[in-house]
């Protein structure tokens, strides 16, 4: 599955919903996800990133939207993993996956709300024109962001679409990602790692999780690790410094504030 056929079940659901699509491709995204646009560009013909928006229900209903990271194959970038880090990086979009799975449950029970769900397809391939370590790039916020590392791309493919999902202000907005290998150090491969600074919405998952037998476990979003970002030539970097608390996602955080 590549970025194209990950769009592809984006828009088979949205018709059997009924619901509105569109999709954004290529060098399309330089206008509103110039981010994705740097880490997709590299892939081959036919492969190339695109971010799929999918709305649904009543305008006037709560608005409930969902970002996925969808990053179909992750080499790393030039910033390349080693053979075993890259065997199952084909599960790089689980995040994705996750946001259409909860779409499709919204839409069959006929949830009163408005459902937003941007899905961001890329693959972090190697070639000539991959985006490179000490690159700065400029979010659709305008915030610049210095390439620490090609390999933590999940949080520059999402970060443009979580900074347009948030100008919307909707009442609930969820960030389905696989960030990051710091958080499955911490918790393993079976225990989603949860990062809120809503106390309620955190209790409430916490409950529901336990209820359905899904358990997760909440890790902090500790503001003074911010300083960890910083950079000599941007606004912020896309890896922390020193090598430690690196579960906590600051890429998307940074975009959207």
């Amino acid at each position: 599955m590549g970025p194209a056929e990950l769009a592809a079940a984006t828009r088979a659901l949205a018709a059997e919903h009924g619901a509105e699509v569109e999709e954004v491709v290529g060098d399309a995204l330089l206008a509103d996800y110039p981010m994705c646009h740097a880490v997709g560009r590299a892939a081959s013909v036919g492969r190339e990133p695109r971010v799929v928006d999918l709305r649904w229900g009543d305008e006037s209903a709560p608005k409930v939207t969902l970002v996925g990271k969808g990053v179909c194959f992750d080499t790393g970038g030039l910033d390349v993993k080693p053979p075993s880090a890259m065997g199952n990086m084909k599960k790089d979009m689980g995040g994705a996956a996750n946001a259409l799975g909860l779409a499709k449950m919204v839409m069959a029970a006929g949830v009163d709300v408005r459902l937003r769900v941007l899905v961001c397809c890329a693959e972090n391939a190697i070639a000539g024109n991959a985006f490179r370590p000490s690159d700065v790039l400029t979010a659709a916020s305008g915030l610049t962001v210095e390439v620490g590392n090609t390999d933590a791309e999940g949080r520059l493919v999402i970060g443009d679409a979580l900074w347009h999902a948030d100008q919307e202000e909707p009442e609930l907005l969820l960030d389905l990602t696989t960030l990051t290998g710091a958080h499955r150090v911490a918790l393993g491969w079976d225990l989603p790692g949860v990062f809120t600074d809503d106390e309620a919405l955190a209790a409430e998952i916490a409950r529901h999780s336990a209820a359905s037998h899904d358990p997760t476990w909440r890790l902090p979003l500790w503001k003074p690790y911010a300083k960890k970002l910083a950079s000599k030539v941007a606004d912020t970097n896309n890896i922390s410094t020193g090598g430690l608390a690196g579960a906590p996602p600051p890429g998307p955080a940074g975009v959207v504030s």
